[in-house]
């Protein structure tokens, strides 16, 4: 009898053993990789305020924000261009990305799945469900709307986590696999239908409400305020250490529901605190900019291309580099291309979106075969 009851724990050990064998030869790796990745972060990010449609020069840069922080003089013009405009667009892009990257990886690693991240399964379109109606029915704008896609993105997760939490079999290894599909599956469910409720507030509302709503629908930058940028720095000072504390159940996980059991991990609470978190992240981060398409989706499978395993730190570096890139590209390239029309950094990130899709199917089908 002792041997049955023991024989999970040791298998789990011996699984947790090898898991760690396994990626422990790379890390110096790893972390090297990590490590340029976030170079090319800091790297995009002074790309992204000293260039562009407006120049400023590096000396000129570290001038304007000492005498902002000193009270110093001004230079006009470039002072209300850096500290007003290009820089809080910057550190808000900046933030947005790496909430983004990590609620995506954290949902696509707990759930074993790409498919898995905000985007899909319904938490998006919860917040814009919600902030659409603060629009066109209330008549709201700036911090009630940010509050209202809050709001939406958590309910709705509520709502998705209690229908795949329910009917659970007593099959305990299948059992976290059936309750992840069920959370896809229920999330793919309800975006369908508040989609179809997105639409229909459209249709009602008249043509300059729709067109606000429109602009916060693709996610944009254009709000981005340091007012906004100190609620999104205070979010991520609470959830990311969430993330530091969750990470080493989190790598347990992985292994399975009854091999995590085995190790002393407490499962359901451990998945509640991993949804709780992921949704904190891909709400604020909403909130704040609306549902930039595709960069929770997009950021984990990338990073593990990059750094050639799963890693929350190199998910949230690529959702930021993500961010950054595709918001300077729609700022100060598009508008070349386009004659004069400035895209919604959303757009971007959703045109990238399904060919990578596509990518990843074909490459999974691949390494299959």
């Amino acid at each position: 009898m002792t041997t049955v009851h023991k024989l999970p724990t040791e298998l789990a050990l011996n699984a947790n053993d090898s898991h760690k064998h396994g990626h422990h030869l790379p890390l110096r790796r790893v972390l090297s990789r990590t490590f340029f990745l976030g170079l090319a972060v800091i790297a995009m990010f002074a790309v992204y305020v000293l260039l562009g449609s407006y120049t400023v020069t590096i000396p000129d840069f570290f001038t304007i924000v000492i005498n902002h922080l000193t009270g110093g003089e001004k230079i006009p013009g470039a002072s209300f261009i850096v500290m007003e405009h290009k820089l809080p667009r910057a550190v808000v892009g900046t933030m947005i990305g790496i909430a983004f990257g990590l609620a995506g990886a954290l949902f696509q690693t707990m759930l074993r799945n790409p498919l898995a991240s905000p985007d899909i399964i319904g938490i998006s379109y919860g917040a814009s469900a919600a902030a659409v109606t603060a629009i066109v029915i209330f008549g709201a704008s700036g911090a009630v709307v940010s509050g209202a896609a809050l709001g939406g993105a958590l309910g709705v997760a509520a709502i998705i986590y209690a229908i795949s939490r329910g009917g659970s079999g007593a099959g305990g290894g299948s059992r976290g696999n059936a309750a992840g599909n069920r959370l896809i599956l229920a999330g793919v469910g309800i975006a369908a239908a508040l989609h179809a409720v997105v639409n229909f507030l459209m249709t009602r509302a008249d043509i300059r409400t729709a067109a606000d709503a429109l602009i916060w629908l693709n996610g944009s930058l254009n709000s981005a305020t340091w007012d906004r940028a100190g609620v999104l720095a205070v979010s991520l000072l609470i959830l990311i250490p969430a993330v530091i504390a969750l990470a080493g159940p989190l790598r347990i996980l992985e292994l399975g529901d009854d091999a995590a059991a085995g190790l002393g991990i407490k499962v359901s609470a451990a998945r509640l605190g991993l949804v709780l978190t992921a949704v904190g992240l891909a709400a604020v981060a909403t909130a704040a900019a609306g549902p930039v398409a595709f960069v929770a989706f997009l950021a984990g499978p990338i990073a593990r291309r990059l750094v050639r395993k799963p890693s929350l730190p190199a998910s949230a570096l690529t959702g930021a580099l993500i961010v950054l890139l595709a918001d300077f590209f729609a700022s100060n390239i598009a508008p070349v291309i386009l004659d004069g029309t400035v895209l919604p950094v959303g757009v971007i990130t959703g045109a990238l979106g399904a060919p990578f899709l596509l990518w990843l199917l074909v490459t999974s089908n691949r390494k299959e075969a």
